[in-house]
């Protein structure tokens, strides 16, 4: 059976935490598409073509990998790529509850799917987007939080 699972995020940017839930993802499926949520009702810091190109780089060594942009329903999204598994990450307890929702929402949209939920290894288990943006606005050290590319981004937007 070849299974396309989905990792739906807005990924602004994205993290080690992401990385390392995409890098499990790929080990239990055969492709994983990283789908990066261009119409949300989030202000983000990065377009979606940069979080589409950070992503990219980030993820690059994963062969079974592809990440892409979408707008709507990612339950649409889902079924038009053929994946019937949605991967969602969880780090801490705090995250269940709305996780579990949107699972059972995904549900009612899209019967076929299956959501799991997987967690970041411990040490990356405290990173968030947010904190990370946050660091690199004033100033902090945010390199071993996110990719590379990512932080040199970053690090640009805040001199802009």
């Amino acid at each position: 059976m070849n299974t396309t699972a989905i990792y739906p995020g807005t990924f602004d940017p994205i993290t080690n935490g992401h990385t390392d839930i995409v890098e499990r993802a790929a080990r239990m499926f055969d492709r994983v598409i990283v789908a990066i949520a261009g119409s949300t009702g989030k202000s983000t810091t990065f377009t979606t073509e940069e979080r589409v190109a950070l992503a990219r780089e980030a993820l690059a060594g994963i062969s079974n990998v592809e990440v892409a942009s979408f707008s709507g329903l990612m339950t649409v999204y889902a079924k038009q790529r053929g994946a019937r598994v949605i991967v969602r990450g969880l780090r801490a307890v705090s995250d269940f509850e709305y996780e579990f929702q949107m699972a059972s929402m995904n549900r009612q949209l899209y019967e076929e799917a299956e959501t799991v939920f997987l967690t970041p290894a411990e040490h990356l288990s405290y990173i968030s987007s947010s904190l990370v943006r946050e660091i690199a606005v004033l100033g902090g050290d945010i390199t071993r939080f996110v990719h590379g590319a990512v932080s040199e981004a970053l690090y640009a937007k805040r001199e802009t």
